[in-house]
């Protein structure tokens, strides 16, 4: 054993096994993605954090969810607990305890910085995913995505997105020609959906100003990278926005990252907990872009790590290009869970000197299976390997300690406070009032004459647009910005009617005073 196994250059320290000999996963090869995987119970949270801390000391900044609220003690000094200090003597270790800079981060904004994206980042196909539409519902959202993009609509939020809704719905029957048919019970249907991810919180992740991916590949003064975490122990009760978030994150680092190759470290280490939500029930369509993504993430420097309770809750075209695996105890407790036992053991390269499947179900807590990629990338041989203890706290903090960790935070104040800029619902709420100003004064009758309609157009106009204005009065809410497409829609309807007849009868007054005057 070497004297600061912690210490060794170009790799990250994972552990040792019962003959004393280190574990690592060596660093150039991060990019290469990897799988954490194990019954609850098993040390799954632990050696994701010790992983995290590892990357961090390395200078890789790192994104992870915290699920539970137990890894937002990597922002606190560890505690000097015997069954650590017992673990770190066990595989040759002193123990010593440690802090890490990390950002807090939260969709909902109440336990870190918000996150926030627009719907036109988002795109269709995540959110067609995340309303659960089906596919002649998802055509109409492609529909309504690129009209959009041709009426030069911002789509930024959610009040955006039933606006335009309501726009493609309302000229069905000019678009038909272009796009097929758009039945207004289809957008009905998709307008239901939204507000069902409203009662979600979703209206508090649409919007501005947007997440900057740059604000997640930041290092600290003493070169360590920056440990971000989502708080997402609230958002998993919403188990479908959860995972539609954290793919969209990793297509926007996809998307926005350059081309780097293979590099000596990487990027960002992207640590996706309950991996098997983001691949339940998941489409076709989008288990193709799932596997595009972190196959060609890689020449990003970008690695990405599922955690997850069974290797088997990833598909095997994503689980073939995960090379960094530490498998926990599973349990067999039924044929079933056997058989999953088998399988999940033929995933690692054999060790000769044990039966894989029978040293999974027999691993205690913080002991796993491990098998890395070398350096030239290929897989090394499984071996049996007691994970070593993190050197932060582990488990949760308290709110005294999180919101000392935001008021130290560097973008503090760049992500508080939201904008509402112009965008598709104020652009076609103008154009609708402008409809409604265009179509209150008409045009005269044929015949009348000219003087007659100088001297009571002034008039007509006003007692018209009084009783406009009186009737849509019984529509107007405290705010306008509030009211739905719809409203919007019958309130403008009714004025226009209103005014219409209100200046018609003004005309027939003003008609039978001037009668009555040249008799």
């Amino acid at each position: 054993m070497s004297d600061d196994p912690n210490a060794s250059p170009g790799k990250i320290l994972v552990g040792a096994n019962a003959d004393g000999v280190y574990n690592y996963l060596t660093l150039s090869v991060g990019n290469r993605h990897g799988l954490i995987a194990g019954a609850t119970g098993g040390g799954k949270t632990v050696t994701l954090q010790k992983l995290a801390e590892g990357f961090s000391n390395a200078g890789c900044p790192v994104f992870l969810a915290d699920v539970k609220g137990d890894l937002a003690g990597l922002s606190q000094t560890g505690e000097m607990r015997q069954a650590f200090v017992d673990r770190s003597l066990e595989i040759g270790l002193a123990y010593a305890v440690d802090r890490f800079p990390v950002v807090f981060w939260d969709v909902f904004g109440e336990q870190g910085h918000p996150v926030r994206a627009t719907i036109s980042e988002m795109g269709p196909l995540l959110l067609a995913r995340l309303l659960e539409l089906n596919d002649v519902q998802e055509g109409v959202l492609n529909v309504t995505f690129r009209v959009a993009d041709e009426q030069g609509l911002l789509l930024l939020d959610l009040k955006d997105l039933r606006a335009a809704l309501s726009y493609v719905a309302d000229n069905a029957g000019r678009l038909k020609t272009k796009y097929g048919n758009v039945a207004p019970a289809t957008v009905g249907a998709i307008q239901r959906q939204l507000l069902v991810l409203e009662a979600q919180g979703a209206e508090k992740f649409f919007g501005e100003p947007a997440l900057d991916i740059a604000d997640f590949l930041r290092v600290d003064r003493d070169g360590r990278g920056v440990i971000n975490i989502l708080a997402a122990d609230k958002l998993m009760r919403s188990p479908r926005l959860y995972a539609t978030f954290l793919l969209w994150l990793l297509s926007e680092l996809f998307e926005q990252l350059p081309e780097v190759g293979d590099l000596d470290k990487p990027k960002l280490v992207f640590f996706f907990d309950e991996a098997h939500l983001l691949f339940d029930d998941a489409p076709k369509a989008l288990l193709t872009a799932i596997e595009q993504v972190v196959r060609l993430i890689r020449s990003k420097g970008v690695g990405v790590y599922f955690v997850t309770q069974n290797p088997l809750d990833v598909p095997d075209s994503v689980l073939g290009q995960l090379g960094n695996r530490v498998l926990h105890a599973l349990r067999a407790f039924t044929p079933r869970d056997q058989k999953a036992v088998r399988a999940a053991a033929e995933t690692f390269r054999q060790n000769p000197a044990f039966d894989t499947a029978e040293a999974i179900m027999q691993l205690s807590v913080g002991e796993g299976l491990v098998s890395m990629l070398d350096a030239k990338g290929k897989p090394e041989i499984v071996d049996r390997v007691l994970v070593a203890p993190p050197a932060a706290r582990v488990g949760p903090i308290t709110p005294e300690e999180r919101a000392n960790v935001l008021a130290a935070s560097p973008l503090r104040g760049k992500y508080d406070t939201p904008i509402d800029r112009e965008s598709a619902f104020e652009v076609l709420q103008k154009r609708a009032e402008g409809h409604l100003s265009s179509a209150g004064a008409g045009p005269a009758r044929p015949g009348e004459q000219t003087t007659q309609a100088n001297a009571g157009g002034g008039v007509l106009g006003k007692i018209g647009g009084m009783v406009g204005g009186v009737v849509g009065g019984l529509f107007k809410r405290e705010n306008p910005k509030r009211m739905s497409t719809g409203e919007l829609a019958m309130r403008s309807a009714v004025q226009s009617a209103a005014r219409s007849i209100g200046t018609q009868i003004a005309k027939e007054v003003l008609r039978g005073v001037l009668g009555g005057i040249s008799r």
